[in-house]
């Protein structure tokens, strides 16, 4: 088959380049939230092993600009997520204390939340929902990130996309803070009253 040419612009001479964005005027907290998913059928997730250390898992989120990595075992099935959190946290404090390691020595799955423990947001209630559905959800569970789930053909469940409130809140060009865990079991109770 043949491809006809595009026209050419000559000499286009002196012009402006473009900037990004800082928000999308298309998103908003009305606006659909797979706007704001991560589609991991177009974007390849970034991934890391149980068995690497979390120092290579951190350089890798550097590299690759995001903070939170999937943790794949050897037969590429989901053993959790590492965030940075986990990483900068108390966590490979406490370990090296305790267990008299290395920090260099603290691997992935010392620290991340294993796939047991997480939970996620159907693919189907997903493709009806709003931003402001997301945002609630992540601010009510105090979670920066949240897996979107579905079912393949053969009936297995797949990650198929990931939320991320920092890049939710790049989107909507507004900052988005997860509210204060309670600290006293009277702040608990009164959270409970109201």
């Amino acid at each position: 088959m043949a491809y006809a040419l595009l026209p050419v612009l000559p000499k286009i001479g002196t012009i402006s380049v473009c900037r990004p964005e800082q928000g999308r005027p298309d998103v908003t907290l009305d606006a659909s939230a797979l706007l704001v998913m991560t589609d991991l059928k177009r974007v390849q997730a970034a991934v890391t092993s149980p068995q690497d250390t979390m120092d290579q898992a951190h350089a890798f989120m550097i590299q690759r600009g995001v903070r939170m990595l999937l943790a794949l075992d050897r037969d590429e099935t989901l053993a959790g997520i590492i965030t940075a959190n986990d990483i900068l946290g108390e966590r490979p404090v406490s370990l090296v204390r305790e267990q008299r390691i290395r920090h260099s020595d603290i691997l992935v799955a010392d620290v991340m939340t294993p796939a047991a423990r997480l939970d996620a947001f159907e693919m189907r209630q997903v493709a009806g929902a709003r931003v402001g559905h997301i945002v609630s959800s992540l601010q009510q569970s105090r979670r920066h990130h949240a897996l979107v789930v579905q079912h393949r053909a053969d009936g297995q469940v797949e990650v198929r996309g990931i939320f991320s409130l920092t890049q939710i809140a790049r989107q909507l060009g507004i900052p988005l803070q997860l509210p204060e865990a309670a600290g006293s079991f009277a702040e608990i109770e009164a959270a409970l009253a109201g």
